[in-house]
């Protein structure tokens, strides 16, 4: 890029600014800008996926441990792949699913990227914290989904009767597998969008409060959506840690909310002073 078009970039700029300050994008604006946060973010899932095809067959080898250890037990355990194209199949999704974990700070980003451009654009300095918390208890949640697997496993092949056994196809035991652990990673991201909104303005911490037994009954009715199996292990192993998270979640809100309250109420007082004291003389403008 030649220095006359920089100029004219940063020119470009500077009059969109001055002409829409608050930020404000028509429709057509939103459309585009959502087109190029799933592009952005398909293509960091696509280069996590080149590395999922490197780290299959470590990955590969700790799904499946549970199983393993049913058998080293005593149980008849065994992963089937039902036709000959899936372990193909299962590479492609195990490749996904390492994907999808490792652009994890990107696509997060891309999420509330898209939601701060219809918004002020001295809001955008949350991004930067919206990650910073988000990422962590994303990759908390995913540790949680590992403890929870094998004992969830455990749980149900200990009700294998005698001369049974555990034999699920290999496309059914990962999507169950990965659907875990990905629910329980999200799941733990969801107070922090709670706490970005109310820092935005959007969402008041008393409307939270007001509501709190309808978000314990939603708490309860994700985990047990998002929990894969029927079993009220992992369902609470996902819904204890979100009550908590939550409870965080709505105190940082309230905090938020005295905050703004005190900012606005000294800006209505620094106005009413101002106005009391009546015009200023030309010498001292």
């Amino acid at each position: 890029m030649t220095e006359v078009d920089e100029v004219a970039r940063r020119t470009r700029r500077r009059r969109k600014r001055r002409d829409n300050p608050t930020g404000e994008m028509p429709l057509r604006e939103h459309l585009t800008e959502l087109r190029n946060r799933l592009l952005k973010s398909a293509l960091a899932v696509a280069v996590g996926m080149v590395i999922g095809f490197l780290v299959y067959q470590p990955v590969m080898a700790e799904l499946y441990r549970p199983i393993k250890e049913l058998s080293e037990q005593g149980y008849t355990a065994a992963i089937a792949y039902d036709t000959v194209a899936s372990p193909f199949d299962i590479m492609l999704k195990i490749s996904m699913f390492v994907g999808l974990i490792l652009s994890s700070p990107v696509w997060l980003y891309q999420i509330w990227a898209f939601i701060v451009p219809g918004l002020k654009k001295s809001e955008k300095k949350y991004a930067l914290g919206f990650i910073a918390a988000a990422v962590p208890l994303f990759v908390f949640g995913l540790a949680l989904g590992w403890l929870v697997m094998p004992q969830a496993v455990q749980f149900f092949g200990g009700f294998t009767p005698e001369g049974g056994g555990i034999l699920p196809t290999a496309s059914v035991y990962i999507s169950f597998v990965t659907r875990l652990y990905l629910a329980f990673g999200v799941a733990m991201v969801l107070p922090v969008l709670l706490v970005g909104l109310n820092m935005l303005g959007i969402l008041p911490g008393r409307t939270i409060v007001h509501h709190w037994r309808i978000t314990v009954f939603v708490i309860m009715l994700i985990a047990a959506i998002a929990a894969p199996g029927a079993d009220a292990i992992s369902m609470f192993y996902m819904a204890i840690p979100l009550v908590v998270l939550f409870g965080v979640a709505i105190a940082l809100c309230l905090w938020g909310d005295r905050r703004r309250a005190r900012r606005s109420g000294q800006r209505e007082v620094d106005v009413e002073a101002e106005l009391a004291a009546g015009p200023k003389p030309l010498d001292q403008i």
